[in-house]
């Protein structure tokens, strides 16, 4: 995945991306850590940073030797998009005369603690908000408030919207205090009260243990959880804040057409983990699925931000969903056409290709670096901007060097595998043709074997042999040689891909193979490709086929060659799409979030550690369910898994997805591609010293862990605390018996009973959530931008495989247009090329780890810098 993505800006430190779109970078992270220093110590540091030292402050109070006082409230809205384009109507009229009557925001300050000689809450002191000024893309608004003797900290506001449209409240602040301001960073929706009139409540920055919740604000604590998990019954409408667990039943639209019928994801049938739950009607043909009428629903406050909704998803997406792609397939008449040659894929860069005019429309202006305009303003023109990698070398996709090099530094550097011996079969090894070896804790042998069931799949021993292998490797060393120095690597899509071969074959235009790659680390530390076994299992009333195919000079060898890599890589282009990318770093994500969100309180620590990392995420999987991974979507349509890829997705879930190893050191320890060692740098000793992903990401990943450590024994001072921490257990048993239930009998669910139990689990997250993502997110244009290098579909079966005579002379003389009809058509290239450029690129809004301090962690008693 890994081509580091850094943002530079003008401090000389390194920066890393937050969450969607995440990134991964190298070099040291400078992130903040909470630690014991001295307030003094303290206040420095922070100055150092830019932070105001009332920002540090403890939680405002006034003790009962005080007298009264008044304070100012000052509210900072951030000015929305849609309130800029609609300053007209009668609702803007109306809000413009509650602005003018000094009353566009009720607030209503809540003291931490509880009447000394009733036990029950303080009144609470109101006031009305006007509005103050304006600045650029914020509005102030302010109230005076008389805080009565006695009211004591100030632990939460009310906040009632008396216009007639939502507001983004971004923070309050409250200053008067002899303490010190009260902060409050709410960056959150505040419905108008015409559509609901409950009050929103914000806590202020400083962060509890549900054990250290200050009386007055216990009730609250626990009703605001309440309202977020909702009754579980109805729609969800637009606008709602509500979290909730449904599966995937949604995909397929049944009542459209029988063809688009897609089976149900989640249950002991086929294991997925849970989406958020949109309570829509069921559809009329199929009970089991949701109508795909009407809303996909999320969270207010999950949806993007109007600046990377107008840069991702309201206008780039649905733009080429929606206007490019079908004037796309407007005009290439033939859905099917290939190209004709490797020039006609050289002119989607240089010349591009017309498309019916989309100037009325306006998508010229929302897309400009996809669509160029041209002279004649009567056509528009799809022209894509040449991949860095296609810029420096054009035919660097041709080269067994760059092949070995993607498969640990491009786009999905977490396939590749060490076949290894355990130590107690070395022996054995040694002295017995057939030899165990253990990859991703399966067990193989070798010769390899398929454990797929052989009266189904047909006989299970590979192809590729140990005299095979020692053709390639001669001079080197011989095969046990190769497995007992760690030299022998496989990419083994044979097991998984197998069972839909005959399934994926009946789409047309499409063909699967199971496939094995077996890779030699030569002694300069790159990998070197030696072969590829591609199997179609018994069907048709033919028997089981497999070949094996090896780097060879010879013309004719050498085309069959790249076509068996077009296919691997074809295979490699969808597993990276469904699996290390959506899976893992999107649909097993989201049930961290709605557990969150149910069982951990605003003002939770740990809530708001993730909070940042959460980001977009459950929007960005909304939009995937209702274009890229449904039922005739993009995945299904230029992928070739075609309509079986979310069901293929769920049978790895359920065959190889475990927590326990998301994190980075236990992924790498999985597929044999390090071991521990805690003499090594990271803790870990790297099979292959030059494996991009694995050396950026281990920088990362212990600056990611030494932040959450500092964190988490900041607050957990008592190891007993993290086991007595109701809402953390409730969070950490929800994510494991309902976000991910279909697996929570799994033995390797790791406990949570002390702080390093709630590290390594918090980190795992974090790391998910930031670099794993950014890994297999944007380098996607740039390596798949030119599609031969990253075809996402073969088309073709190979030539060798039950050939005619015919077919055979027609290869035999035209290799290359047997190549051309393999990779994708000229229809499913520039679908995958236009959506690549769009998920790609970063939004204007991104946020990059160690940029700047949550204002939340920055109220910690606490703070310092230590990277």
């Amino acid at each position: 995945m890994l081509k580091p993505q850094i943002h530079h800006s003008h401090s000389s430190r390194t920066l890393f991306l937050l969450p969607n779109p995440f990134i991964l970078g190298n070099g040291q992270a400078h992130l903040p850590v909470i630690s014991k220093s001295s307030s003094t110590k303290t206040l420095r540091k922070i100055r150092s940073v830019g932070y105001k030292p009332g920002n540090i402050k403890a939680i405002a109070s006034i003790t009962e030797q005080q007298k009264s006082i008044k304070v100012q409230a000052i509210v900072t809205v951030s000015r929305t998009v849609g309130g800029l384009l609609s300053n007209i109507g009668i609702q803007q009229g109306l809000d413009d005369i509650t602005d003018l009557l000094g009353k566009t925001l009720l607030l209503e300050l809540v003291s931490a603690q509880l009447d000394s000689q009733t036990g029950l809450e303080k009144p609470m002191i109101k006031g009305f908000a006007h509005r103050k000024d304006e600045h650029e893309a914020e509005i102030r608004y302010e109230a005076e408030l008389d805080v009565p003797a006695g009211f004591g900290q100030v632990g939460a506001i009310y906040v009632e919207n008396e216009h007639h449209k939502e507001m983004f409240i971004k923070n309050i602040t409250i200053d008067g205090f002899p303490a010190g301001p009260v902060n409050l960073d709410c960056n959150s929706w505040v419905h108008p009260k015409t559509q609901n009139k409950r009050k929103r409540v914000f806590f202020t920055n400083k962060s509890y243990l549900p054990s250290e919740t200050p009386d007055g604000l216990r009730r609250l604590r626990e009703e605001e959880l309440l309202v977020l998990r909702g009754d579980g019954q109805g729609e969800r409408k637009t606008g709602e804040r509500i979290y909730d667990y449904d599966v995937y039943n949604d995909l397929g639209s049944p009542d459209s057409s029988e063809d688009l019928k897609r089976p149900v994801l989640g249950g002991e049938e086929r294991p997925y983990p849970r989406r958020c739950r949109t309570g829509r009607p069921r559809c009329k043909n199929d009970p089991l699925s949701e109508s795909r009428d009407g809303n996909f629903y999320v969270p207010r406050d999950e949806e993007f931000s109007e600046v990377k909704g107008l840069t991702f998803s309201v206008k780039t997406v649905d733009s080429v969903l929606h206007a490019v792609i079908p004037s796309l397939e407007t005009s290439i008449v033939d859905s099917n056409l290939g190209f004709p040659y490797f020039a006609a894929i050289d002119s989607l860069f240089d010349e591009g290709i017309n498309l019916p005019p989309l100037t009325k429309q306006g998508w010229r202006n929302i897309l400009p670096n996809l669509i160029k305009a041209i002279t004649d303003e009567a056509k528009d023109l799809l022209r894509f901007d040449t991949p860095a990698t296609m810029a420096k070398d054009r035919f660097f996709w041709l080269r067994d060097v760059e092949f070995g090099r993607q498969t640990v530094a491009g786009l999905n550097p977490l396939s590749i595998q060490l076949v290894t011996v355990p130590y107690h079969n070395i022996h054995e090894f040694l002295f017995s043709a057939t030899v165990i070896c253990r990859m991703n804790n399966e067990i193989y042998e070798w010769p390899l074997k398929s454990e797929l069931d052989p009266e189904i799949y047909g006989p299970p021993e590979s192809a590729i042999t140990t005299e095979t292998i020692e053709q390639e490797i001669r001079g080197f060393m011989t095969v046990e040689e190769a497995i007992k120095q760690k030299k022998l690597l496989i990419l083994d899509y044979h097991d998984l891909f197998l069972p839909f071969v005959s399934k994926v074959r009946q789409i047309e235009n499409t063909t699967l193979y199971g496939s094995r790659t077996l890779f030699f680390l030569t002694p300069d530390d790159t990998l070197r490709p030696l072969a590829i076994e591609l199997t179609r299992p018994p069907m048709d009333r033919k028997p089981q086929w497999k070949q094996v195919y090896v780097p060879t000079w010879h013309s004719t060898g050498a085309c069959l060659w790249s076509l068996a890599k077009a296919h691997v890589l074809a295979h490699d282009s969808g597993y990276h799409q469904l699996i290390s990318h959506w899976l893992r770093t999107h649909a097993c994500t989201e049930p961290y979030i709605i557990a969150a969100n149910r069982q951990l309180s605003a003002m939770h620590p740990v809530y708001r550690l993730l909070l940042p990392h959460f980001r977009y995420t459950m929007e960005i999987n909304a939009l995937a369910r209702k274009a890229l991974i449904n039922a005739g979507g993009i995945i299904e349509s230029s992928f070739f898994p075609g309509k079986y890829s979310m069901e293929m997705s769920s049978v790895i879930y359920d065959k190889l997805w475990r927590f326990d190893h998301q994190s980075l050191p236990n992924d790498l320890i999985s597929r044999g591609m390090a071991v521990k060692d805690p003499s090594a740098p990271h803790g870990v000793r790297l099979t292959i010293q030059d494996y991009p992903f694995a050396n950026d990401g281990l920088l990362l990943w212990d600056a990611i862990k030494k932040w959450v450590s500092d964190y988490v024994n900041h607050y957990y001072t008592d190891p007993s605390q993290v086991l007595s921490d109701e809402e953390l257990q409730s969070f950490w048993t929800e994510v494991r018996t309902v976000g991910h239930g279909d697996k929570k009998d799994e033995p390797w669910w790791p406990e949570l009973k002390t702080p390093a139990d709630l590290i390594e689990i918090i980190t795992t997250i974090v790391w998910v959530t930031s670099g794993h993502h950014a890994a297999v997110n944007f380098g996607q244009y740039e390596y798949a931008g030119y599609f031969p290098n990253r075809p996402t579909v073969a088309r073709m079966k190979m030539p060798t495989e039950d050939p005619t005579d015919e077919e055979w002379k027609f290869f035999l003389e035209k290799p290359e247009v047997i190549l051309l009809r393999t990779f994708p058509s000229q229809v499913q290239a520039a679908k995958v090329m236009a959506i690549l450029d769009v998920l790609s690129n970063h939004s204007p809004d991104e946020e990059y780890l160690g940029e700047a301090i949550e204002a939340a962690w920055s109220e910690a008693a606490c703070y310092k810098s230590s990277f």
